[in-house]
């Protein structure tokens, strides 16, 4: 295959400073991977890059980690078309890969202690002007990421969900849910749908979806929810604890990204329960800390992207375990990225995907 010298790539050269350009292909250096985009989803971090979000630009205290120009993306599959140098081992032309979100250094203080995903430069493709992400035609994979083999077997609908399922298994093995467990899970969304899917492997004693949008609810169902909720409609904690005797919920994991569900899961969990933060926040979330000590004594945890999770994902994809039908929504041509990331912060959709 004749590698074009050009590309088409959404490019980032600010906030709200994004358009489609024609780019040059990126050069291979030792140990480098060249893939031909298959499809990139959009993430709700991608939305909430291109808006200005502190937490990606820097702002009310924190520092951000853009860097434009760039070309966003970390949800992508693809094929190899070339590699630089010598490749890493078991990879070769013509392969279908995905890869991992992040890319370690390698040499951190996180990296030395196998603890990667906690990498301190937290170099994620789709940020950075020197790790250019999948909204493009062509990606590089630089040497040091960590990349897997993708089944033919698998749909392009699945293959591009890997990144975000795996996502939603860390969240659930960070919440430690057994068969003993009442879980609620607060949000519906793509990574809460995998959640679901995770945590149905995980046979809970009962699990509990709430969402504000009743088609976001029906999708839980399908995916192995035993009650639904919308909170719009009912006491969501009044009813959590009717469930359970007055006790509350035993596992409370909050994956919507509105500072409202913090106090909605402190309301609702028992005394001692796991509160599981997995969102990226829309804002500050102003709480009594009293509640987490002294009077539930709570065990706080957070969930941080993928770590060993992709290769389990994968597996279980390809075994048909996971329920993934309707989670892809929408997909559109990279030329239409506008109208695409509207319909990705509209709350209408479940999982756009664009297609270079």
């Amino acid at each position: 295959m004749e590698i074009p010298k050009k590309m088409k790539a959404l490019v980032a050269r600010g906030v709200r400073d994004y358009g489609l350009e024609e780019v040059d292909v990126p050069r291979l250096e030792d140990g480098d991977i060249l893939i031909r985009t298959e499809a990139c989803g959009i993430c709700a971090g991608d939305v909430k890059a291109s808006h200005g979000t502190a937490r990606f630009w820097g702002g009310d205290g924190m520092p951000g980690f853009c860097k434009p120009p760039f070309i966003p993306g970390h949800e992508f599959v693809g094929r190899i078309v070339a590699m630089g140098g010598r490749p890493p081992e078991g990879f070769h032309i013509g392969d279908r890969v995905v890869s991992e979100q992040i890319v370690p250094c390698g040499h951190c203080w996180y990296c030395r202690r196998g603890m990667h995903w906690l990498c301190d430069p937290h170099d994620v493709y789709g940020f950075k002007n020197y790790l250019n992400g999948g909204m493009a035609e062509y990606v590089r994979l630089p040497k040091g990421s960590i990349n897997y083999h993708v089944p033919e077997a698998l749909t392009m609908e699945q293959a591009v969900l890997i990144e975000p399922l795996s996502c939603s298994l860390h969240g659930v093995e960070q919440s430690g849910a057994t068969d003993q467990d009442v879980v609620v899970l607060a949000g519906a969304g793509t990574l809460g749908l995998g959640m679901v899917n995770a945590l149905r492997l995980r046979r809970p004693k009962r699990l509990i979806v709430l969402d504000m949008n009743e088609e976001r609810l029906e999708m839980a169902k399908k995916c192995g929810a035993d009650v639904v909720l919308n909170p719009a409609a009912c006491h969501a904690a009044e009813e959590v604890l009717s469930m359970t005797d007055g006790l509350g919920c035993d596992i409370y994991i909050e994956a919507t990204g509105h500072p409202a569900a913090v106090q909605q899961g402190l309301d609702m969990i028992r005394k001692g329960g796991v509160f599981v933060e997995f969102s990226v926040m829309s804002g500050p979330s102003t709480i009594d800390w009293s509640i987490i000590g002294d009077t539930k004594e709570l065990t706080i945890r957070g969930s941080q992207l993928s770590p060993h999770c992709f290769a389990r994902t994968i597996e279980s994809l390809t075994a048909g375990e996971l329920v993934t039908d309707g989670i892809v929504s929408q997909v559109f041509p990279l030329e239409d990225w506008q109208k695409a990331y509207e319909m990705a912060q509209s709350g209408k959709a479940l999982k756009v995907v664009l297609v270079p």
